[in-house]
């Protein structure tokens, strides 16, 4: 039977932070092909004055977070890749 398996985690921002928002991380594994993919989910609004003053900028950062996520969980899959063929022998 081709399953689908997802594992993720959320968080909010707490007090004193100058944004206020909350973000998700999603993997999700398709059993079927092999394919892993990471969702990113993220809100926020500014609460301190520095945080509104940059306000444009604040989703362009959070979009390169995102994506140095993306390499990141790229990068870990491929070396468990590579371990299980060698313990493997494939």
């Amino acid at each position: 039977m081709d399953e689908e398996r997802r594992a993720g985690f959320g968080y909010g921002t707490l007090p004193g932070h100058p944004e206020c928002g909350e973000e998700v991380f999603l993997v999700e594994t398709d059993q079927a092909d092999g394919s892993v993919w990471l969702t990113v989910r993220a809100f926020s609004r500014p609460v301190a004055w520095y945080a509104r003053a940059a306000g444009p900028l604040v989703p362009l950062f959070q979009a390169a977070y995102a994506r140095r996520c993306g390499r990141v969980l790229r990068r870990a899959v491929r070396r468990d890749a590579r371990r299980g063929a060698a313990r493997t022998g494939e």
